[in-house]
């Protein structure tokens, strides 16, 4: 892989221990995917934050890593495993809270914003088509490629930090043109009048396309929070870093539609939905922010909350901008005054609630796979109104 004379220099350690070891990871990388060279980003999205993920050996990584290491592009950070301001309301103790505390601190030490969402495009990370940038958290990665015409490999904690600090990424993978292009073609034979349809949609065509980049057709308009949604799923059952939506997404016009062809009917949505659902009538929690929710969802989610009280608990975990821009317009006052808790800077996927619930209603076909396998929680799949409705009730009607 071709070096300029200060990637040279940073590599020997003329910048610092800190920039050596970010451009040995790069290089490293690089080798591996045979990458031409280093090309320069505007951003990147860190993932890796939560302290129940990393535990001890990340933290101590970090602190050596960050020693003399400053981000030189904007970096914004991942959730963590808590919300600092409601530690006791989560359930989670005072040592976990204070070690997350102090993996907040370390990014910061090095710049990056402490944004902990998984939605940075909702709060000011928002590059622009054709940019080159170095995101991790999978959903963000599909959102960005796909809606966005952003260009990113679907990176990890560790190599999103080294390319934030060097400013640059190996130019590999969904860099490059010729690597985003469709592989399958996936014609929709049924409407789509639920966001969690857009979720279950995202299970349902991994289920026949694999891993396949897909170029859909017949999904009509989508707004940003079913697509927050399908890009959440589709990352997660597919494995798929970007897709491309006919009349929808950024380069949906830069391919032709692939020759090979799968249909998905009202039956496979009824599947889809089906298999997102465990057995269970008694619901322990209700869970709605995966991905993070925006003001428009917070915005519905209090009206439809407005002069009720929750039976089951009723987490909705959103970035603290957005919560900031919530509260002044009143809607954070009405779901807490029903009994909800608006958490931020942490998901309940990364977040140590194993034993501390049972059962789980979402509306994120993502959460439904990181609460059962992480959590080990029986959860169901439900649009948003049906969530609401089981959080109110205590049960599963």
């Amino acid at each position: 892989m071709y070096l300029t004379p200060e990637e040279e220099r940073i590599l020997a350690g003329e910048y610092g221990e800190g920039m050596r070891k970010a451009m040995e990871i790069l290089v490293a990388i690089g080798k591996i995917y045979d990458a031409e060279r280093l090309i320069p980003i505007s951003s990147a999205q860190i993932s890796g934050v939560s302290y129940h993920n990393i535990g001890d050996a990340g933290l101590e990584f970090l602190w050596d890593f960050s020693r003399g290491a400053r981000v030189r592009v904007k970096a914004t950070l991942n959730p963590g495993g808590v919300d600092l301001g409601k530690w006791r309301e989560m359930k989670i103790d005072r040592e976990f809270m204070e070690k997350q505390g102090e993996v907040i601190k370390i990014f910061m030490s090095m710049g990056v914003e402490p944004t902990l969402t998984c939605t940075p495009y909702l709060v000011g990370n928002l590059p622009k088509k054709g940019e080159h940038i170095a995101w991790s958290e999978s959903s963000a990665v599909a959102y960005a490629n796909s809606v966005l015409g952003a260009y990113t490999n679907r990176e990890s904690g560790i190599s999103a930090l080294a390319a934030a600090i060097i400013g640059k990424t190996p130019m590999y993978g969904l860099h490059l043109k010729e690597n985003r292009r469709p592989e399958v073609r996936v014609v929709l034979k049924t409407e789509l009048n639920y966001r969690s349809d857009y979720s279950v949609l995202g299970y349902a065509i991994a289920s026949k396309a694999g891993h396949s980049i897909p170029y859909i057709e017949g999904m009509g308009k989508a707004d940003l929070e079913a697509l927050k949604l399908f890009a959440a799923s589709i990352a997660t059952y597919a494995g798929a870093a970007i897709f491309h939506i006919k009349g929808v997404t950024a380069e949906w016009m830069d391919f032709e539609p692939p020759g090979e062809t799968i249909e998905i009917t009202s039956r496979d949505l009824e599947e889809g939905y089906e298999y997102l659902r465990d057995e269970f009538r008694e619901v322990d929690m209700v869970w709605i922010g995966c991905p993070h929710t925006s003001l428009k969802e917070l915005e519905e989610i209090a009206g439809l909350l407005k002069d009720k009280e929750v039976a089951a608990e009723l987490w909705i975990t959103t970035s603290r901008q957005v919560k900031r821009m919530a509260e002044e317009l009143g809607y954070i006052e009405t779901i807490e005054k029903s009994g909800a808790k608006v958490i931020i800077d942490t998901c309940v996927a990364v977040a140590p609630l194993l034993g501390k619930f049972k059962t789980l209603v979402t509306n994120s076909a993502k959460a439904f796979y990181y609460s059962r396998g992480v959590n080990r929680f029986r959860v169901k799949v439900a649009n948003l109104e049906k969530c609401i409705d089981a959080a109110v009730r205590g049960e599963w009607v």
